[in-house]
């Protein structure tokens, strides 16, 4: 059962212990130097645990601010997938998940900084009240209190100290991004997300200035004056002074002497940790900014069913391999905004294409522009457009669907607007079969999609028609096979099937021929049927299983490849989801 498990979760559990393990030693470690170390022997007297508490859990901030940004370094990422350490198979389905990734890193700043600032609150309290609280603390150099005085209100002090007030800005910077993204936000107001999301600048520029508030005191001489002797040695007198007494006869009374402790700050540290992501984080922007500089050539927008726009491009250097995709910018519609689309074109056509479901403020402005009709009412129809809109493109970058090829056995399943990527997998075998000597690396594919709207399937027909005749023509129809699930609520079998006869009896529409075939299926998909099968049919192989489409489907698809994963004939299904 473990071993079954181990083949899709194993390395992403390993990582995220391996991360865990690191974020726990890295916190115990630093919170026993600053518990023992002589240097803070002072300052401990003042604040007590608060001090390694605070020191300790500002050492996983660092650590996972140094990670945040690589996640989002997506030409970092497709670097590593296209090179020769990405041939790995776990660690190029690692990078798979690096927004999951990215999301982790925030909510552990978020757990950490919790400990961080809750043990500050407690530090700020000590060191402005410990004066009237104990009166002994007059044997303690004053330079060991970085906020010296008695009288002093610890609020006040927070606000007047870098390190506090650059704290708060932290905290509610880090508050807003965090809160815009969860998903009902993201999805419902994806620009509150967007614009939220930008202020990473002003926490990052606060985080660096957070470091050099000076606030943790060290002492700088614990070998000529060691803090805890001379502690035990120094008394307290009526008068208020503070005299070293030696009571054994041991220790030398002047070395005792308050004045000859000397103290620093103890420096800043976390812009050593995020200096090397930033610059390449900065990189990284230089780069899609350089590239996204020249638009692109529209040279076709075909309107589809089911408010589905096309949109065919051309670019000079562009080149995009099966299933990746780009971010657009229409900056006539919202300059700073980018929207991530999955190219719906094979790397050997002429132009690249995306295929856009019109949802939301965005994709109907868009639609408008390109002289799209989006209510469908002839009374809606837009004005006729001089001019094509603007667009800037940035990208390619890699998917999941590139590892199609990877694998003798794929099973390829889309639902909704999510086959996309996998009309550029079915294009590229399509053109890599009408190539003379071509070698093909898959053997067989399996491409389900589910569709809530039977004219939804009108624009992909085609292709998987001229596929399927193409396979044929080549002794190879049983190389593809395609099964499409009509899963709409509410309509019989018997009703669609009426639909698509009226539909054969007006244009032959190729729907038609696809139901003739028994490709088209009035039912949602009994996976572990499909799964069993496909698993009895190639005992022995590693198959590859990418999806793309709703959350709760690919939950359920993941835990299908486990179960039906076995170990015993050798036969495991790899489960790879689209990201973006």
């Amino acid at each position: 059962m473990v071993s079954k498990w181990l083949v899709n979760e194993g390395p992403r559990w390993a990582f995220t212990a391996i991360w865990i393990g690191l974020n726990i030693f890295l916190f115990a470690w630093f919170c026993h130097f600053f518990e023992t170390a002589d240097d803070f022997w002072y300052l401990r007297r003042y604040i007590g645990v608060g001090l390694c508490l605070a020191r300790g859990a500002a050492v996983p901030i660092n650590l996972n601010c140094t990670l945040i940004l690589l996640p989002v370094c997506r030409n970092l990422i497709s670097l590593v997938r296209g090179s020769g350490i990405g041939v790995w198979r776990w660690m190029r389905r690692l990078l798979d998940k690096n927004l999951t990734f990215h999301k982790t890193l925030a909510w552990a700043i978020l757990f950490w900084s919790a400990i961080h600032t809750g043990a500050h609150f407690w530090n700020y309290h000590r060191v402005v009240t410990v004066w009237e609280e104990n009166p002994g603390m007059t044997c303690i150099p004053p330079m060991s209190n970085p906020v010296r005085g008695p009288g002093n209100d610890p609020i006040i002090i927070m606000w007047a100290t870098v390190a506090g007030f650059t704290g708060f800005i932290i905290l509610a910077v880090f508050f807003l991004m965090i809160t815009s993204s969860i998903e009902v936000i993201r999805r419902s107001y994806f620009e509150v997300f967007w614009y939220t999301h930008h202020l990473f600048l002003i926490f990052f520029a606060a985080f660096l200035a957070h470091g050099f508030g000076e606030l943790i005191v060290g002492q700088n001489n614990t070998d000529e004056h060691n803090p805890e002797f001379c502690y035990s040695r120094n008394r307290r007198f009526a008068n208020g002074t503070c005299e070293t007494v030696i009571i054994d006869g041991s220790g030398d009374r002047n070395q005792c002497d308050l004045n000859t402790a000397t103290f620093s700050h103890a420096g800043a540290q976390s812009w050593k940790w995020v200096v090397g992501p930033l610059a390449l984080y900065f990189l990284e922007r230089v780069i899609r900014i350089w590239r996204s500089w020249h638009p692109a050539t529209i040279c076709r927008v075909v309107q589809h069913p089911s408010k589905v726009l096309e949109i065919q491009m051309q670019k000079e250097g562009f080149y995009a391999d099966v299933g990746q995709y780009v971010f657009i910018q229409a900056p006539e519609i919202a300059p700073l905004e980018w929207h991530p689309f999955t190219l719906s074109s094979s790397p050997e056509e002429d132009c690249f294409s995306v295929h856009i479901r019109i949802v939301g403020d965005w994709t109907e402005n868009l639609a408008r522009r390109c002289g799209m009709n989006v209510s469908g009412k002839a009374e809606d129809e837009p004005p006729p457009i001089s001019a094509p809109p603007k667009l800037l493109i940035d990208g390619p970058f890699g998917t999941a669907s590139e590892d199609v090829f990877k694998h003798r056995v794929a099973v390829c399943i889309g639902a909704g607007i999510g086959v996309t990527p996998f009309a550029s997998v079915l294009k590229s075998i399509w053109y890599q079969s009408l190539e003379a000597g071509s070698l093909i690396s898959v053997q067989k594919v399996y491409f389900f999609w589910l569709c809530s709207d039977l004219s939804a399937f009108e624009w992909f027909a085609d292709l998987m028609r001229s596929l399927e005749d193409q396979m044929n023509a080549q002794q190879r129809g049983d190389f593809v096979q395609f099964r499409i699930y009509l899963t709409r609520p509410g309509n019989t079998a018997e009703q669609i099937r009426a639909l698509v006869a009226s539909t054969m009896a007006e244009d032959g529409s190729p729907i038609v021929q696809m139901q003739d075939a028994n490709v088209l299926q009035f039912a949602r998909p009994n996976w572990v049927q499909i799964f069993d099968s496909i698993g009895s049919n190639h005992l022995g192989e590693d198959i590859g299983v990418f999806f793309c489409g709703p959350k709760a489907l690919s939950s359920r698809l993941h835990t299908i490849c486990n179960q039906f994963t076995n170990t015993a004939t050798g036969t495991r299904f790899f489960y790879n989801k689209e990201n973006f």
